[in-house]
């Protein structure tokens, strides 16, 4: 009947059940507590999960696109380099020898492959690896922080530095007696182009003039024959020159301008080609192959009969 109002219904206790209003409906407090780190549990899994995913795609690009694996699938590693005494030079069969021709054959033979080697004009020798024309260079290529920025370098598997050699008639009459003696206007010296020698030269003597050949073996012969005054060398190239062309050549000073670092060359973007070459380093280093190869070819001159004449 209107108006007439449904008695209350009771709990057990007697009195009436309270209603149930739309606060009583909500999640508990601490429930919607547990649930907001739960939720952002899951959202941070579910992102490193796509990080882990994207990294893994990302090795597996740069694995695919290593030179490491097209050498391998090739069945052959190919070898920049520019012949240089003693780290590259032809014997009298016209053969490759040197430093840098053992290094090269040792590097083949532990990945087991064939190796090819691809003589290159030293001024063009990087821009030849970029162009993919050879794999690697190992042609005794000192670390400069110019060249890293294009190329990335190994662990260093030699140490040299550059010295001065004079012809001995022009120098006495120029009265050159030493390093000091060569920085001056009407002294010429000779540099292979695009060498850290040729940088060292510059930097040393300011006031000589400089001329630059793509050989080594050119430098020299300037000198011999008595055209210019000096040429940048190498101790051990200085010492096997003179030994073939007597004192008609000397060293000014046995005093090192700027001592190098000498490295492998790589393509940029391969991380898997410089922890092999880095590592294949090191261990030829721990096992003294590489200290008895650099003492044969540095300090030794049992080689020099080989070399063909130039």
């Amino acid at each position: 009947m209107p108006g007439r109002r449904e008695p209350a219904a009771e709990c057990d206790g007697g009195g009436p059940i309270p209603s149930l209003s739309a606060s009583h409906l909500e999640e508990p407090p601490v429930n919607r507590l547990m649930t907001t780190p739960l939720k952002l549990g899951l959202a941070g899994a579910l992102a490193l999960g796509v990080a882990a995913a994207s990294a893994q795609d990302a090795r597996q690009a740069l694995t695919k696109d290593s030179v490491l694996l097209t050498i391998q699938q090739r069945g052959a590693i190919n070898i920049g380099l520019s012949a240089f005494v003693p780290w590259a030079m032809r014997d009298k069969n016209g053969d490759l020898i040197g430093f840098e021709i053992d290094v090269a054959k040792k590097v083949a033979e532990d990945m087991g492959v064939d190796i090819n080697f691809v003589p290159t004009a030293w001024d063009g020798i990087i821009p030849a690896l970029i162009a993919g024309k050879f794999d690697v260079i190992i042609s005794g290529m000192s670390v400069t922080a110019k060249r890293n920025l294009t190329v990335n370098f190994t662990r260093p598997y030699a140490r040299t530095g550059y010295i001065v050699i004079a012809n001995t008639k022009l120098a006495k009459e120029k009265g050159i007696n030493g390093l000091a003696d060569l920085n001056r206007e009407d002294v010429t010296i000779a540099s292979r182009r695009g060498s850290t020698g040729a940088e060292a030269m510059n930097r040393h003597f300011p006031e000589a003039r400089k001329i630059y050949f793509d050989d080594d073996v050119l430098s020299v012969q300037e000198v011999t024959n008595g055209k210019i005054e000096a040429a940048s060398s190498t101790p051990p190239k200085a010492a096997f020159e003179i030994e073939r062309r007597g004192d008609v050549i000397h060293v000014v000073s046995n005093e090192q301008l700027s001592p190098t670092r000498e490295a492998f060359a790589l393509r940029k973007g391969d991380p898997d080609a410089l922890n092999f070459f880095n590592n294949w380093i090191q261990e030829a280093e721990a096992s003294g192959w590489l200290g008895e190869r650099r003492a044969y070819w540095f300090s030794g001159r049992e080689w020099a009969d080989r070399v063909a004449q130039q």
